[in-house]
């Protein structure tokens, strides 16, 4: 105990030093309640240590889900919202979809921004005073095509202030739709975060597929209570950013049931709110360096043979070191620069044609054209149809002739002379 009270005071005199506020007092907790006691990455992962310091004030994070719910008091956050699915209410609070489908956008929200409640009871968020912006999507497009839900919920996102936004969804392709490249770099353009789910082997997911394979976003794995990478609640991929806890989740759902759920679409909200606390820590800092921090100061994890590593990427998140870890300034988004990926792969810029370098050639103008013949009747022969036409056929007529007349005399010779050397007849 007396350790920790003195590093509080160390804070607190680094924080008045700098002319800053004073670090928040603690969050309410009551360590008989259960649900408490199970959220165990709130200490694992450093986030209870940066709460000292930060809980997320002054930042919203954007859940593009299917809706967060409206009664329960967990959600106490969400200041906003909008649906582009034109299946949920115009406030993104209706939840979209049918069964746990529907309640998914809540346990999202529930790990990136959860209230909990005054005394220190009930699901508390990874940044408990960050403010949540609700986007409702139909993941199964009934109404809009999924591909225009994404870039219109990015954009509307933008537009409301998010300085993070959270996907936990994937479309198991590499590939994404050419309207997600416009939206995604309007985001980055105006200095927002997105992270994005890298998917689950147990729903099919054995690669991460797009919105995580877009260069810029932090794609976040998932590993088990242990910090081992999840055989089912994961996948793989050289994307991959980070890696939170994705089983084990607890959820609060649409209409406030507590749930237990396992997925990277729980790994990426924790890594979400992990964001906005550094954001709230460290205003000045832009969405690169947040990224930055996040990746220099996760933890490797035991196993990991590279960094990144196709199943961790550049090792466990760890909030506390995000926050107060001296991190050197980068320039450039260190997962990735999508205008350059679009200038070589969707534009592909040509060099433009080298100017000639010889002048135009010089050529002697034509003879003038002969005077048009003068008009005679086609019946009488010309000179051009005598020189090729009778005289020619005439020549031959002849010689024709005279070859058919000698023929016949020669004949008529050889009869003659047969007839001359036969016997006379007897006489009787």
């Amino acid at each position: 105990m007396r350790r920790v009270v003195a590093a509080s005071v160390a804070i607190a005199l680094t924080v008045l030093l700098a002319g800053a506020a004073s670090p928040p007092p603690p969050v309410a907790e009551d360590p008989t309640d259960p649900v408490r006691a199970g959220e165990y990455w709130l200490d694992q992962y450093g986030i209870r240590q940066a709460w000292q310091t930060t809980r997320g004030a002054g930042v919203k994070i954007a859940v593009i889900d299917t809706g967060v719910g409206r009664t329960p008091p967990e959600f106490a956050g969400v200041v906003g919202g909008t649906d582009v699915s034109e299946r949920g209410a115009p406030d993104g609070r209706t939840p979209v979809g049918t069964g746990s489908e529907s309640n998914h956008g809540s346990w999202v929200a529930s790990l990136a921004g959860a209230r909990g409640s005054a005394d220190g009871r009930g699901m508390v968020g990874v940044a408990p005073e960050a403010e949540l912006l609700s986007v409702s999507i139909d993941i199964e497009g009934e109404k809009v095509p999924v591909s225009d839900q994404i870039a219109d919920a990015i954009r509307w996102s933008v537009d409301a202030g998010a300085k993070v936004i959270n996907m936990s969804l994937t479309t198991n392709t590499l590939e994404w739709d050419p309207s997600w490249d416009d939206a995604f770099s309007y985001a980055f353009e105006k200095d927002v975060v997105i992270v994005v789910a890298a998917g689950n082997r147990g729903s099919g997911t054995t690669r991460v597929g797009a919105p995580a394979t877009i260069p810029g976003v932090l794609t976040v794995g998932g590993v088990d209570p242990d910090g081992v990478a999840s055989v089912e609640a994961s996948t793989q991929g050289i994307t991959i950013g980070v890696s939170a806890p994705s089983e084990r989740l607890i959820g609060v759902s649409a209409d406030g049931a507590l749930v237990q759920w396992n997925g990277t679409s729980g790994a990426a909200p924790i890594v979400a709110g992990i964001a906005a606390l550094v954001r709230s820590a460290h205003p000045e800092l832009d969405a690169n360096n947040v990224l930055n921090r996040l990746i220099s100061t996760a933890r490797p994890p035991a196993g990991a043979t590279q960094r990144p590593d196709v199943l961790y990427g550049y090792g466990l998140v760890d909030a506390a070191a995000a926050v107060s870890a001296t991190v050197p300034s980068i320039s450039s988004n260190p997962m990735g620069d999508l205008a350059e990926w679009i200038r070589l792969y969707r534009r592909a810029d040509a060099a433009p044609a080298p100017a000639p370098t010889a002048g135009p050639a010089e050529i002697a103008p034509l003879p003038a054209a002969d005077g048009p013949s003068a008009a005679g009747s086609p019946l009488l022969p010309s000179a051009e149809t005598l020189r090729y036409g009778t005289v020619p056929l005439v020549a031959l007529t002849v010689a024709a002739i005279m070859v058919v007349l000698g023929l016949t005399a020669a004949a008529r010779r050889i009869r003659s002379a047969r007839e001359s050397r036969s016997p006379s007849s007897p006489s009787i």
